[in-house]
């Protein structure tokens, strides 16, 4: 594994959700309630493979976030429902939606500690995905506003998105250093335009950000809990 102590890193990136602050639990938390309000049309398995077909399908056109994921749910029951589809129905899936817009933002062990420190040594920046407004919303229920020198969210986190940030802040891409929780969006992409990252594991990944392919390289640190990352930085 990498050791960055010797590295020229002047920028850091964190990840928000399920690196900073909880998130994922909130969807599977939805999810349960979506399958319990469909359980006459089929059995959990059965209507969790329809939502996530559509959810798929549906990320080119709504992106990544709550509002998107309360468009597929709507989308997923009238598939499911067919004619008996109702205005009831789907006056239950837009409270589940905006049930999860007011979730509290749940800081995770030691961040603002850690972030207090990183801070000290560099440029230390948010680089989320998701709906602009729905991410700015939980960064300013969060408190953390203030640790951050630049805010990005993306459309994919994909490769082009990280060579335009790292472009952006006037970087080479081996001064800058990417820390999250998923190995599709947060590694992988930042591994391949030759900047580094740091892996730091979630108890929950939705299906989509699993890599299809088993990742082989050794380019990256992975450590158990964010708070061992100070270790290497």
């Amino acid at each position: 594994m990498k050791d960055f102590k010797n590295k020229n890193i002047k920028v850091i990136g964190f990840d928000a959700d399920d690196t900073l602050w909880v998130n994922e639990n909130y969807f599977r938390e939805a999810e349960a309630a979506f399958c319990k309000l469909m359980a006459d049309y089929g059995n959990s398995e059965s209507i969790m493979k329809v939502l996530y077909e559509v959810e798929v399908k549906n990320l080119d056109l709504y992106g990544f976030g709550i509002k998107g994921f309360t468009l597929s749910m709507m989308e997923a029951a009238l598939k499911i429902c067919g004619e008996n589809f109702s205005a009831n129905l789907s006056n239950h899936i837009l409270n589940i939606g905006k049930e999860m817009l007011d979730k509290p933002v749940v800081l995770l062990d030691q961040v603002e500690d850690i972030l207090s420190k990183v801070r000290k040594k560099y440029r230390v920046i948010l680089v989320t995905k998701g709906d602009l407004l729905d991410q700015h919303r939980k960064l300013e229920k969060s408190g953390l506003e203030g640790y951050f020198h630049h805010i990005e969210v993306m459309n994919k986190k994909s490769e082009s998105d990280y060579r335009r940030l790292v472009s952006h802040l006037d970087l080479y891409p081996e001064e800058f250093l990417m820390i999250g929780n998923s190995l599709k969006s947060d590694i992988i992409p930042v591994l391949n335009i030759g900047s580094n990252a740091i892996y730091v594991p979630y108890e929950i990944t939705w299906q989509h950000e699993v890599p299809t392919e088993e990742v082989l390289t050794e380019d990256y640190i992975q450590v158990e809990a964010l708070h061992d990352i100070l270790r290497y930085i």
